[in-house]
């Protein structure tokens, strides 16, 4: 992806993620967070991934609520974003990433409970008058 095209795709995440936070009012859409917008070399697609907290219904619902929203969502952006000809297509995908990190992250206290709490235990301190030289 050229440096553009980054510099795009951050200036798009932010205004997105203003918009669906402030203008939309679709009941559907829970808390969402845009963890990466990928832009096309010509600027005028964006795929848009997107983290949902709850469960599978909760992800659908949310998913469907911002793909309804697309037309809205770009229109807003055309005004916005005043250094683009032309408003991107938007698509919308699922980020399943952070899911399966906190996932991993509760098999690992499972599987390791008592690291876990050896790691909190304070440290004995060290009695070094009985040191010597």
């Amino acid at each position: 992806m050229s440096h553009r095209a980054e510099q795009v795709g951050g200036q798009l995440q932010e205004e997105v993620m203003a918009i669906i936070r402030r203008d939309l009012k679709d009941p559907r859409i829970g808390f969402v967070s845009i963890t990466q917008v990928r832009m096309s070399a010509d600027l005028r697609s964006a795929r848009v991934r997107v983290s949902v907290l709850g469960d599978a219904e909760q992800q659908r619902s949310s998913l469907a609520g911002l793909r309804s929203a697309v037309g809205v969502i770009r229109h807003e952006l055309g005004r916005r974003l005043e250094n683009l000809k032309v408003a991107p297509e938007l698509r919308f995908e699922l980020d399943p990433s952070i899911e399966y990190s906190a996932h991993i992250a509760e098999r690992l206290r499972e599987i390791l409970p008592q690291t876990a709490a050896e790691s909190t235990e304070p440290a004995a301190p060290d009695d070094l008058s009985k040191r010597r030289p």
